[in-house]
């Protein structure tokens, strides 16, 4: 695969994973709706401090080249 085709392969995927993330990102902010959900707040630190992980160790990954694994979220 010539350098084109990586770069517009890359595009391609980058955009539509990051879309969805953005996607389900809003979904996640949906749940604050207390009125359809009960929740503690040690739930949502819970969830944030996962989410701010899981970014944090994909950025790495392009600066370092290291795998971040691919946990599970349980509350």
């Amino acid at each position: 695969m010539d350098a084109g085709a990586k770069r517009r392969k890359f595009v391609e995927l980058a955009e539509a994973r990051v879309n969805k993330t953005l996607k389900d990102l809003q979904l996640i902010g949906n749940l604050s709706n207390r009125s359809a959900y009960e929740f503690e707040e040690a739930d949502i630190r819970k969830m944030f401090s996962t989410l701010q992980k899981a970014l944090d160790a994909a950025k790495g990954r392009f600066s370092k080249g290291v795998d971040g694994g691919s946990g599970e979220f349980k509350l």
